[in-house]
């Protein structure tokens, strides 16, 4: 099983580097791809340089790819993944960076489930320092988890199943191509969520309950420059394509459409209340507020992340003996 990272970057060289070198420090050998979306802070000549490098000791692992005009984060991972060869893909941004045997671990796993076409891993979320600050939940008790595509849909839309931002997950490279690739409509604004959507119908899915990966938390994140009611609006719109779907043996299970839009509302309200965002408190809040349904959906939520997903709702998901 080959891996191939893939790298997307902007004008972050100084990041950049830290991503790479995870990459390439791997237990086991992996081809990296640093797709640059046409940085001007120098990240071309660095590149090409580690490039010629690694070339002197026979190592061609490395591949630079670079956009001609700055096209956006989604045509960026698009780009990258069209040079890679690995039959797996492992997304990752510049910000971020890999645990050491991160790739070993998930090619562990997926050796046992070869049907499985994503997987995904806890995280580490550090600070500028790479001091950690938090980390995202396990997915209930054990060490992996194997989840039928049947039940995957189902687990998204009501938050069991996070698969999470490109750090954590990888994906098998033929599902990703049969899926048209990242969606420009959702850049850098849920078009990591909308893909793994996409890559689901073609197969299972694997959850490690190792922190194998570290996304760093700081002010420049892609994420930061969108408003509470713009990503609501992303939101609302990945949730929509996750109920058309449910597999129907979980129709009995979902609340509606109306009651999951108005737990968003709630939760992003949340969100714009933290940051003081009051024009998008007084866009988001009504009617939302005045639903039982969206409060109870909102503390179901809470409680689910508190106990690490060890509910009734995994009882579909098949522990892997690792």
């Amino acid at each position: 099983m080959k891996f191939s990272v893939v790298i997307t970057t902007y004008n972050r060289l100084n990041l950049l580097k830290r991503a790479i070198d995870s990459a390439l420090n791997q237990t086991i050998a992996t081809e990296v791809v640093v797709a640059d979306d046409c940085s001007c802070d120098g990240t071309q000549e660095y590149v090409n340089s580690l490039i010629e490098k690694l070339s002197l000791s026979g190592d061609s692992r490395l591949i630079y790819h670079r956009n001609q005009v700055n096209s956006g984060h989604s045509a960026t991972v698009n780009a990258g993944i069209s040079k890679a060869s690995g039959e797996w893909i492992k997304f990752l941004d510049d910000d971020d960076y890999l645990a050491v045997n991160c790739l070993e671990e998930m090619a562990r796993a997926i050796a046992l489930q070869p049907q499985a076409v994503i997987c995904s891993c806890i995280a580490a979320q550090v600070d500028e320092n790479e001091v950690e600050c938090d980390r995202t939940p396990q997915v209930g008790p054990g060490l992996a988890f194997y989840v039928p595509q049947a039940d995957i849909h189902y687990g998204m839309l009501l938050e069991l199943l996070p698969f999470g931002t490109p750090v954590q997950v990888a994906c098998r490279r033929d599902a990703f191509v049969q899926t048209g690739g990242w969606d420009s409509k959702f850049d850098a604004n849920c078009d990591d969520i909308d893909s793994w959507i996409h890559i689901a119908k073609f197969g299972d899915a694997i959850f490690l309950n190792q922190c194998l990966a570290y996304r760093t938390i700081w002010p420049g994140a892609y994420n930061h420059k969108f408003s509470p009611s713009r990503r609501l609006n992303a939101n609302i719109l990945i949730k929509e394509k996750l109920y058309a779907l449910v597999d129907e043996m979980h129709h009995s299970h979902i609340p509606t459409l109306e009651d999951i839009k108005d737990y968003l509302k709630l939760h992003w309200f949340i969100v714009a209340l933290k940051q003081k965002n009051f024009h998008s408190i007084i866009n988001i809040i009504f009617p939302s507020v005045l639903s039982w349904k969206a409060w109870q959906l909102l503390l179901n939520a809470v409680i689910a992340r508190h106990f690490h997903y060890q509910n009734s709702h995994v009882r579909k998901v098949v522990l892997i003996d690792l």
